[in-house]
């Protein structure tokens, strides 16, 4: 049974200068971080795939086949828009990625998802250092949103409860674009 993938879309891009869903993705100009995101979460066999957006959401091109959901309080930070994807799914555990990581590879989606159930608390991990994707099981999603406040996301869950860290420098890079590449 296919795990769903859950795409966090809905932030303005403060230190950006716009929102990142909109922004080219680095190396395919002519595919938005938001398009890239629902594509890689697709090829790693996702499903469903949930884009929450906010800031512009009417400005983002259709997802076809992708079920979008729109966080009226996206200027809150992505701890709204975290809790507004999970509120949205009916599942045993969601693979969950930010935008902003056009690096992460359909490889480690898989890796990270692999035999993910209702227990199941992932990081993926870069030479050693947490990062994106995380696989969040449904025990947890109270306890994620519970602390998913502001602009933090599943961070401090993930520092009070013991989860898996998985490697995946080999086949992905976690670098965030958190500001215009040069």
């Amino acid at each position: 049974m296919p795990i769903p993938g859950l795409l966090l879309a809905a932030g303005a891009g403060r230190r950006y200068g716009m929102p990142k869903a909109l922004v080219p993705t680095p190396g395919d100009p002519d595919t938005l971080l938001v398009e890239h995101g629902v594509r890689t979460l697709r090829e790693a066999g996702c499903a469903p795939v949930v884009a929450v957006l906010g800031a512009q959401a009417r400005r983002v091109p259709p997802l076809p086949g992708v079920i979008v959901v729109v966080n009226a309080d996206w200027a809150s930070g992505m701890g709204s828009s975290l809790r507004t994807g999970l509120a949205a799914l009916e599942a045993d555990a969601v693979v969950v990625l930010p935008v902003d990581t056009p690096w992460i590879t359909p490889e480690a989606v898989v890796r990270v998802a692999e035999g993910a159930g209702r227990g199941s608390l992932r990081v993926a991990t870069y030479e050693g250092r947490q990062g994106h994707p995380v696989v969040l099981g449904r025990d947890h999603w109270a306890g994620v949103a519970a602390l998913a406040v502001g602009d933090v996301g599943a961070r401090p869950y993930l520092k009070a409860h013991e989860h898996e860290r998985v490697p995946c420098e080999d086949i992905a890079d976690g670098t965030d674009m958190d500001v215009p590449l040069a």
